[in-house]
């Protein structure tokens, strides 16, 4: 069955946060360690996260 193109736009979105990831894993060694944390926190209070969209995905 092929994809509809939601969702292949949604995969392309995906593609996007991971690059997106990658420049941040990138960038990551030329921080403070406060720099880091501060980033880190930011990241782990940020909503939706993947692993809510992941459980979405998964859950129905």
């Amino acid at each position: 069955m092929p994809l509809s193109g939601e969702a292949i736009r949604l995969m392309n979105y995906i593609d996007d946060v991971a690059v997106t990831l990658r420049r941040l894993l990138a960038a990551a060694p030329g921080l403070s360690a406060e720099e880091r944390a501060r980033v880190a926190e930011h990241l782990e209070q940020a909503r939706p996260s993947a692993n809510d969209v992941l459980q979405a995905l998964t859950s129905r």
